[in-house]
């Protein structure tokens, strides 16, 4: 192996010493995940070209280091930073800083770098009335293409199903130990990985070089899935086989270069109705008319729980607020440097851990109220709340429909602003509910969060837990994609109480009731990774030398041939 001195040297010399971490402090934000999740790495790298990258991997591959890739940090269930212990040292190669993205078709397909994000596609696709697989509101803030793919993201686009590609570029460590860069883009771009990844640096590619396949770009199965309603099964979730196909669903089991992806016509003339509710009965018998009988689809379908609602009026007030008056252009950077405080407040001592979000939540109570006066309204009169957004054609059929089954008193139809806000502050609900654990430390122990998958014909979508676990929770957070039927739910554990104890009573119930889990990002080393999941990451790794111990399968190095 060779020694740390000569390896950090080698990677100064690819990307410099600019983009090469080893101190504490400049780690803190690679190591550490946005909501949870942490471990020790030798290094963090930032390359600055595809073949930089390439020449990282390779170094990492001769020096018999372990690797985890990384590009916006933002997932759920730390699988894109270290864990625990490891047999060998851990490089961090984070991607953000390979944002670049092609068009093609037209734009009726792109081309994304490692590193591009959906918030930039989004701006690259408006004047050609496109939109990508997700749109900001059903994404974390800077979250990365690449990353929603090889975690089988979901979002919140009921047409579009989990991020599916069959196309793409990647590395692959071989049971040989040797490095392979894999060309499944469907293009022409060279023999050498050097010329291949110079020709994507400088954007030399073209419909002239597209090959002619019937590989697919998107899931373009789902909408007949979710439509499915009585079928026993969930409509999307992590280890469908359906959907996992080399970097789809890899979890960072390869290291990807670039995938091409479908893009979406632009939904023009939306409506939004805020719905409200004291029956669950009633979002059932709504949700089963819009997939049975509803063509198109309706966009999308939020629901929140009244309690979500209120802590994501309070605990996400600065995000809702930091959206609203500056755009999403601005957030990556504010988030970058919110996590490099972190770093530096959080290795003093002398200082409270989370300093910054709790300085944030201090300046959020002299902001003025978020939100608008109708949805505090509802907020007071009903327990659950659901978001449905329609095309304009369909609007007045929604409305005859939400008039027969919740009544013409318990919908209104929002303006331009509500309908905003509303998106927001459902947007905002999953990093209010860890905020909210993070500003009180006295009443609980930890956030736990999960992220399920219910069976189509489940009527009971709205859990009621048994005393034995809910004796140990001080609070609980619901929130999801109703139609469907993939929800966020999270568990505020009381002070004291064991939250892994918690936790394994939760997937018990889950497992009773034919759930899935994780339903739309990867096992990350919160969930144990089922028998054909796992069987998959080691025929992607079979040195297990990439994201080891994801799924909590073994982090040891396995032997090569």
């Amino acid at each position: 192996m060779l020694n740390q001195r000569d390896f950090i040297d080698e990677l100064v010399s690819i990307c410099g010493k600019r983009y090469v971490h080893v101190t504490a402090a400049s780690l803190e934000r690679f190591r550490k995940g946005w909501r949870s999740g942490e471990g020790e790495a030798e290094a963090a790298v930032e390359p600055g070209s595809l073949l930089e990258l390439w020449r990282v991997l390779k170094a990492c591959v001769n020096a018999d280091r372990i690797v985890i890739m990384q590009a916006a940090n933002t997932g759920l269930t730390e699988g894109s930073t270290p864990n625990g212990n490891y047999d060998r040292p851990v490089v961090v190669i984070n991607t953000l800083r390979l944002s670049k993205l092609h068009l093609l078709k037209g734009g009726t397909q792109i081309v994304s770098h490692a590193g591009g994000t959906l918030f930039e596609l989004e701006n690259l696709l408006k004047p050609f009335g496109r939109q990508p697989h997700s749109v900001i509101g059903s994404s974390c803030i800077g979250a990365s293409i690449v990353g929603g793919v090889c975690n089988n993201s979901g979002g919140a686009l009921v047409r579009r199903g989990p991020a599916y590609t069959e196309l793409a570029l990647y590395a692959q460590r071989r049971a040989d130990g040797s490095l392979h860069l894999v060309n499944h883009l469907g293009m022409k771009l060279g023999d050498s990985p050097e010329e291949i990844l110079t020709r994507l640096d400088r954007g030399e590619i073209s419909d002239d070089d597209i090959i002619e396949t019937n590989a697919r770009a998107s899931d373009d199965e789902y909408a007949s899935r979710v439509r499915e309603i009585d079928a026993d099964t969930p409509a999307r979730f992590n280890a469908d086989a359906r959907t996992l196909h080399e970097t789809s669903g890899c979890a960072g089991k390869l290291a990807v270069f670039a995938v091409r992806l479908d893009t979406f016509p632009t939904e023009t003339g939306e409506r939004v109705y805020y719905i409200g509710t004291n029956d669950t009965a009633e979002l059932t018998a709504l949700r089963r008319a819009l997939l049975a009988e509803f063509d198109p689809l309706p966009v999308s379908a939020e629901y929140l729980h009244r309690d979500t609602f209120d802590v994501a009026r309070i605990y996400g007030k600065d995000s809702l607020l930091l959206i609203h008056w500056l755009g999403t252009e601005w957030l990556p950077s504010i988030f970058k440097m919110k996590g490099r405080l972190d770093g530096t407040f959080n290795g003093l001592s002398v200082l409270p851990k989370n300093l910054v979000d709790r300085i944030m939540q201090g300046l959020s109570r002299l902001f003025p109220e978020a939100l608008p006066r109708r949805m505090l309204e509802w907020r007071d009169r009903f327990e659950h709340h659901l978001i449905l957004k329609v095309g304009a054609p369909a609007a007045e059929r929604t409305e005859a429909l939400l008039d027969e089954i919740v009544g013409s008193k318990a919908w209104f139809a929002c303006d331009e602003k509500e309908a905003k806000l509303a998106g927001l502050h459902r947007f905002v609900a999953a990093g209010a509910a860890a905020r909210y654990g993070v500003c009180n430390p006295d009443t609980v122990e930890d956030v736990l969060p999960l992220d399920i998958a219910l069976r189509r014909n489940d009527p009971d979508w709205f859990e009621t837990l048994p005393e034995a676990i809910e004796k140990d929770l001080v609070a609980k957070f619901y929130y999801g994609h109703f139609l469907c039927h993939v929800f966020h739910q999270d568990y505020a554990v009381r002070k004291g109480a064991d939250p892994k104890r918690v936790k394994q009573a939760m997937l018990a119930l889950l497992d009773q009731r034919g759930a899935e889990y994780p339903a739309e990002h990867n096992v990350g080393h919160l969930y144990e990774a089922k028998p054909a999941l796992a069987n998959f990451y080691r025929e992607l790794d079979p040195t297990n030398s990439f994201n080891p111990g994801i799924g909590r399968t073994s982090k040891q190095k396995t032997a090569t041939e």
